[in-house]
C-alpha cells in the first residue's frame, strides 16, 4: 500500500507512540482490505465508550494513547455507561463511575468532543455529500453513508480512533463509489410511522444480512423514520448502506440505479416482526431514544401522554444538544413535570442496566429490543410510541 511521505513518518514513529500505533492498525487494515493508499478524512465518530464494555485493558490502552496523542480532525464520541451530570440519580455504582470518568479523561486529553451520543449529526457532526469519515456505531455510520450521502467503512472503535488520530483511513469498501450501488431492489409498502420504519429495517437486515438495499414504495419519509430504518437494518444485519427511491441523495442523483435481485415485502411480515421479537411483559423501564431521540420525538412522546403523568421509570435517551434545544422550548420541563427523566450521554445497551435493577424494558426501538434480548438477557416489549405512552400512564 502506497505511503506518503506524512504517513510514513508518522509509522516510523516521528510523531510519537500514539500517531505510530495509530497508523500501524491503519496499514494492517490496508493490507486486509487491498487497499491501494489512504485517504484523508473530514470527522470521525468513536465507539467504545462505555467502561461496561471497555473493561480495564481497554481503558490502559486509552492511557496508553492519551499521552502523546490528539486527534487530527473533528471526532465525536459515542454514548458512554451513565449520564454524566445524573449518575448517581440513575443509580449508578459509584465504582463503575470512577472508571467510567477515567475514560471520559483519556479522550478528552486526546481532544475528542464529548458528545456522547449515537446520533452525532443531530449534535454538529453532520458530514457533508462525498465527505470520507471514519465513523464507528452501526446506527451512525449507515445514517451517515444512506442519508447524508457521506462515505465511510462499518469501523470497530479502536479503527475509528486511529483514524481520528493519523486523519486518514484506508481507501476500500465503501470509500469507493463502485461499491455503494444497490445488490438488492425492494419493494415495500408505504411507511406510517417511526415504528414501522424500524420493523422494516430489521425484518430487511435480518433476511438480506448483508449487501445494499434499495427501498421502494414507502414514500417521502421522514428523517427519523430514515434514522429508524437504518438503525435496524444495521442491527440485524451488517448493512451499512441503503438508498431509497425519490429520498436518499445518491438515489435521487442517479434515479436509473437497479439491481439484478428482487424481493417484495409485505405489511404483514413488517407487522409480524414485532410479535416475533417483543414479550408480554410487566416493563421496569419505559424508554425511547436507541438511537438518541430527536426534538420531534421527544414533542410526539408529550403529546401522547395528553398531561397524564407516568406511572412508572420512563426515560427518554437523547444527546444533551438535543435536550439543550428542548430546554429552550420548554419541552423538558413539561416532561419532567409528567414524571419523564431525560437522559443524557448513555442508553440501555451499554449502560450497566441490570444493576439498575432493571430486567425488563418497553421500547419503540427494534435495535434496542434485539441487543437488549441478545446481548443484556433482558425481557423486551417493541411498541410504537403512543403505546409506551398508554404503558407509562397505566
Amino acid at each position: 500500500m502506497y505511503l506518503t511521505r506524512e504517513e510514513e513518518r508518522m509509522l516510523g514513529g516521528e510523531y510519537g507512540y500514539a500517531a505510530r500505533k495509530a497508523m500501524e492498525i491503519l496499514v494492517a487494515l490496508g493490507k486486509i482490505y487491498e487497499a491501494e493508499r489512504m485517504v484523508e478524512i473530514k470527522s470521525a465518530q468513536v465507539s467504545g465508550v462505555s467502561y461496561k464494555n471497555l473493561g480495564d485493558e481497554g481503558l490502559e490502552f486509552l492511557e496508553e494513547l492519551s499521552r502523546d496523542g490528539r486527534v487530527r480532525v473533528p471526532t465525536t464520541l459515542n454514548p458512554c455507561g451513565m449520564d454524566l451530570e445524573n449518575w448517581r440519580r440513575m443509580g449508578i455504582p459509584g465504582d463503575f463511575a470512577e472508571k467510567q470518568l477515567e475514560v471520559i479523561q483519556a479522550y478528552r486529553r486526546l481532544g475528542v468532543e464529548l458528545t456522547l451520543t449515537c446520533t452525532p449529526y443531530l449534535a454538529g457532526n453532520k458530514p457533508g455529500y462525498g465527505d470520507h469519515l471514519a465513523w464507528s456505531e452501526s446506527s451512525a455510520v449507515i445514517y451517515a453513508n444512506s442519508v447524508l450521502g457521506a462515505r465511510t467503512n462499518r469501523e470497530g472503535g479502536p479503527s475509528a480512533l486511529a483514524a481520528a488520530i493519523a486523519g486518514r483511513t484506508p481507501l476500500y469498501g465503501l470509500h469507493l463509489a463502485e461499491n455503494r450501488l444497490p445488490t438488492v431492489e425492494v419493494r415495500a409498502p408505504k411507511l406510517e410511522t417511526i415504528f414501522e420504519a424500524s420493523a422494516l429495517g430489521y425484518l430487511l437486515g435480518r433476511i438480506l444480512g448483508r449487501g445494499i438495499p434499495l427501498i421502494r414504495g414507502i414514500g417521502g419519509v421522514s428523517p427519523d423514520q430514515l434514522k429508524a430504518l437504518g438503525a435496524g437494518l444495521a442491527a440485524s444485519g451488517g448493512i451499512a448502506l441503503f438508498h431509497v427511491e425519490g429520498v436518499t441523495p445518491e438515489a435521487v442523483r442517479n434515479p436509473g440505479m437497479k439491481a439484478d435481485e428482487r424481493i417484495t415485502v409485505e405489511r404483514g411480515e413488517i407487522r409480524g416482526e414485532a410479535e416475533k421479537l417483543s414479550e408480554n411483559v410487566d416493563p421496569d423501564l419505559i424508554f425511547i431514544g436507541c438511537p438518541h431521540a430527536s426534538i420531534e420525538e421527544l414533542l410526539s412522546f408529550h403529546m401522547a401522554l395528553d398531561g397524564r403523568k407516568v406511572r412508572r421509570r420512563t426515560w427518554i435517551f437523547a444527546s444533551r444538544a438535543v435536550r439543550d434545544q428542548a430546554e429552550k422550548l420548554g419541552l423538558i420541563g413539561k416532561l419532567r413535570d409528567l414524571g419523564v427523566e431525560v437522559i443524557c450521554d448513555t442508553c440501555p445497551v451499554v449502560a450497566p442496566i441490570r444493576s439498575l435493577g432493571i430486567s425488563s424494558v418497553a421500547t419503540n426501538s427494534f435495535k434496542a429490543a434485539y441487543y437488549l434480548r441478545n446481548l443484556g438477557g433482558l425481557k423486551v416489549a417493541l411498541k410504537p410510541i403512543e403505546g409506551l405512552a398508554e404503558e407509562a400512564a397505566r
